[in-house]
């Protein structure tokens, strides 16, 4: 027994050591140490434009809480409420796992609607666009479909394994990441797949422009209409490899922004896509995912474990909760990596001036709040503030004027 524990002692050491050195190598970027504190938002700001701002962002907040505790109340109840229903069912561990992924998927769809809606409506409400509920729903369906279909695999798989496995996380934890990666990569062909090309003959010599500057020539550049339920502006690169595409909302494109801001946007996801940041977001994703299947096994052991489908309401529940709680470390990493791409951007257009420009008309176009509140930057900010970017492009000219 001790020497059995001794192997199982080392083989936790290595394994912690092979995950804090991928973790780290995961972490390096290519932005040097900057100094971007002391900046004051006034400087840059409107008294009037900061104030509405944070007055927007606080409806946000309230929507964003009343939504996750709603969230939480229907786990909850599914979890008092569901288990009984399902043992009745009498379809075996796999079809009963179908039926209450599908009740689960379904129930927090509805539960999230209503305050979906109110959100759609708040952004109208601040002039930021329509309220196309229609229009909304239309969008949301080209992620929604595929997001369903990974996530009753992925059910199905942990169903299946810990019925029949007892150390079934260490089975799932490559097949997960599998199926993760697969997403990544199919997203990119169907997010650009509603979208057409660049109309404009100068920005289409930006983007080859630009792309040889990146070192990412041949990336698919598109444009999305979202302008029948959105006026906000925006970009986003997706996929990998020969799937990879930066796709460029059309409210971008509709005159508010200047060629040079445009520019600083297009040089920002090409900037992703030098960095490979899909790629290492997956990479993330395989270190997190083992640890975080050990909690649920180790959550609903008592109740019978994953290979009970009665107990996947406890499941999602968990990995909720656990969700909320790793959020502010996902959001680190996030913000870290949208910061390289803003230095990125800055180096292949040398366009301090466009580049600041810009951030400073997103809080016009989007109302985002220049400096957020502890809670907004913990929880819900995946990019750097609007008074840090600024602060980088002004540390960028300093460096090289």
């Amino acid at each position: 027994m001790t020497a059995m524990r001794i192997g199982r002692a080392a083989t936790l050491a290595v394994g912690a050591v092979v995950w804090c050195g991928a973790a780290w190598l995961l972490w390096r970027t290519s932005v040097p140490s900057l100094h971007l504190s002391g900046f004051d938002e006034r400087r840059y700001f409107s008294a009037h434009a900061l104030a509405q701002a944070r007055s927007y962002s606080r409806g946000e907040d309230v929507l964003w809480l009343l939504g996750t505790a709603a969230t939480l109340v229907a786990l909850g109840v599914l979890v008092w409420r569901l288990p009984r229903s399902i043992r009745e069912i009498g379809l075996g561990r796999i079809g009963s796992a179908i039926v209450a992924g599908m009740v689960l998927l379904v129930t927090l769809w509805f539960v999230s609607l209503p305050f979906s809606l109110a959100d759609l409506w708040w952004q109208h409400h601040w002039g930021l666009g329509p309220f196309g509920v229609g229009a909304w729903l239309t969008a949301q369906w080209s992620t929604l479909a595929p997001e369903a279909v990974s996530a009753m695999a992925t059910i199905v798989l942990l169903v299946g394994l810990a019925g029949r496995y007892r150390r079934w996380w260490l089975l799932a934890w490559p097949v997960i990441v599998a199926i993760a990666v697969l997403f990544a990569f199919v997203s990119g062909w169907l997010s650009a797949a509603p979208a057409h090309p660049l109309g404009s003959a100068q920005l289409r010599a930006d983007v080859v422009r630009l792309e040889r500057v990146e070192h990412v020539s041949g990336t698919p550049v598109a444009v999305q209409d979202v302008s029948s339920w959105t006026n906000q502006a925006n970009a986003f690169t997706v996929g990998f490899g020969p799937a990879t595409h930066v796709v460029v909302w059309n409210t971008l494109l509709d005159g508010r922004f200047s060629r040079g801001e445009v520019d600083a946007v297009l040089a920002h996801e090409l900037g992703h896509v030098r960095s490979r940041h899909i790629l290492k977001a997956l990479g993330w994703t395989a270190l997190l995912v083992l640890p975080t299947l050990w909690l649920v096994a180790f959550a609903t052991r008592r109740r019978g474990g994953v290979g009970d489908p009665a107990n996947l309401p406890l499941v999602i529940l968990t990995l909720t909760v656990l969700t909320l709680l790793t959020a502010p470390l996902q959001n680190v990493v996030s913000r870290r990596y949208e910061a390289e791409a803003d230095w990125r951007s800055l180096n292949a257009t040398h366009d301090p001036a466009s580049t600041r420009a810009l951030f400073k008309s997103f809080e016009r176009t989007s109302l985002e709040d220049p400096n957020p509140p502890l809670l907004d930057y913990l929880w819900l900010e995946d990019h750097p503030t609007l008074v840090q970017r600024i602060a980088m492009t002004e540390r960028w000219r300093e460096q090289n004027p």
